[in-house]
């Protein structure tokens, strides 16, 4: 696939590197030199240096045949304009553009080939606020990630020690909960992975990917550690666009407070809450935090734009002792410094964000994509096409399938039905099949199981 990427921020840098060790025929365009050349000391793509939405930028940088463009500068009236013109003048099949302001999107009907020519908006701080609030109505979890319209989560723990399951094999999960069917997709274990058979033992501290029906969630991770009282009280440290976002979300269900350095900021945001508690301050100045009680957090999230501030904020609460801490890290070498730090949950916006786009970039027909383990590892939705003649998968048990090394598919959705599979699952049309990769770079043979061959049509 060519696919033609403007702006080589941290998004754009970050889907390209990701997308650059697949096959696919990268550009990518920056008014930023020295961005770009780091680009290519690293990955085999092409850079072009210029302004992304003049035309004849576009035209050098090929988008007369790019099957993909993704506009992702750090403004939106440049994303905006450089998709319009690809759309007038190349016709470029799908066009996905980066939007931040909420102005825009109020108003998704601007956005079709009728008016603004643009197939899907990004909005990358809305990513992660979904993201963040998912974790905050799972006090257990690492991550966790809805399929096939929030039917069924993948969900990552820790497994804490006196977890019922630690220290006994995956196979004990079934007798322990009978009525309530799951199943364990991946292991990682001290940061490598570890392909789950019945036998395998959990062992305490493993990080344990499984995925279940979304109402049987708690029980499945109350098998694995011990269960965690719901949030109350809630501390944000940071008021831009993430932090407004989730204190918007939240303020009616928990008790939130932000503090807020900037203080027009400060100001303004105290205008548009309406139950949050906000604070002109320094985010990591120990008086304030403990003026503010931070004894008494349950959930501290540092969400500022400063990698630094973040961590020494979020290591500064845990000390002062709340009970949780999460912190946004921009920079994928910090986050290996921080998982040996008392910080909870570590979030890249970067890699929240590269799974919205995935979806638009797999052959076949793949409509949800999560990229996990920074990018190692891969969580995604297929849909089962054809019949036994012209697909691998449909007609075929799972023990059938010539699945990659280190594949395994956790459960299909058929209609309103949620199937936790088993090695003798039989896969039919229209199934909607979750499958886990360990390894990503076997990505190009999942894709190809899902594609229907040509005596299909």
């Amino acid at each position: 696939m060519k696919i033609l990427i403007l702006g080589a921020g941290q998004v754009g840098s970050s889907v390209a590197a990701s997308l650059a060790r697949e096959d696919n025929d990268i550009t990518v365009v920056d008014t930023n030199s020295d961005l770009l050349i780091g680009l290519q000391d690293h990955y085999d793509i092409r850079t072009l240096q210029g302004l992304a939405s003049h035309p004849d930028i576009l035209a050098k940088a090929g988008a007369e045949d790019a099957d993909l463009v993704l506009a992702v500068t750090d403004s939106d009236e440049t994303n905006i304009v450089a998709c319009q013109i690809c759309h007038n003048l190349y016709h470029t099949p799908t066009k996905i553009a980066r939007i931040r302001s909420p102005e825009y999107l109020a108003v998704p009907e601007l956005f079709n080939n009728d008016a603004i020519a643009i197939d899907m908006l990004i909005s990358p701080e809305q990513i992660v606020t979904d993201y963040i609030e998912r974790l905050i109505n799972h006090p257990n979890a690492l991550q966790v990630l809805d399929f096939a319209d929030k039917k069924v989560q993948l969900v990552a723990v820790k497994a804490f020690h006196g977890g019922p399951l630690v220290g006994k094999p995956i196979k004990d999960l079934r007798h322990h909960m009978p009525k309530k069917d799951t199943r364990v997709a991946a292991i990682f274990r001290n940061g490598h992975p570890i392909f789950p058979r019945a036998e395998t033992v959990i062992e305490n501290d493993d990080e344990v990917f499984f995925i279940a029906a979304s109402e049987n969630i708690f029980s499945v991770m109350s098998q694995l550690r011990r269960v965690d009282k719901p949030y109350k009280r809630i501390m944000l440290a940071g008021g831009g666009l993430i932090g407004a976002r989730l204190a918007k979300a939240l303020e009616h269900n928990y008790n939130v407070k932000l503090i807020e350095v900037n203080a027009k900021r400060a100001e303004f945001l105290s205008e548009e809450l309406s139950n949050t508690i906000v604070l002109h301050g320094d985010v990591a100045n120990e008086d304030i935090l403990r003026e503010e009680d931070i004894d008494k957090v349950d959930l501290f999230c540092a969400l500022t734009n400063d990698d630094e501030a973040n961590i020494l904020s979020a290591m500064l609460a845990k000390r002062l002792g709340a009970r949780k801490v999460l912190s946004l890290i921009n920079r994928a070498s910090y986050v290996d410094l921080i998982e040996s730090s008392n910080i909870d949950i570590a979030i890249s916006p970067q890699q929240a964000t590269i799974g919205s786009l995935l979806a638009h970039i797999r052959r076949g027909d793949i409509v949800a994509v999560h990229s996990l383990r920074r990018g190692a590892a891969e969580a995604l939705e297929a849909v089962a096409h054809g019949d036994r003649d012209s697909s691998l998968v449909v007609g075929r048990r799972i023990d059938e399938i010539n699945l990659p090394p280190g594949t395994t598919i956790g459960a299909i959705v058929r209609g309103d039905q949620v199937i936790i599979t088993h090695h003798d699952t039989v896969i039919e049309a229209n199934d909607h099949v979750i499958l886990f990769l360990i390894n990503k770079r076997h990505i190009e043979q999942v894709e190809r199981l899902f594609q229907v061959g040509f005596n299909f049509f």
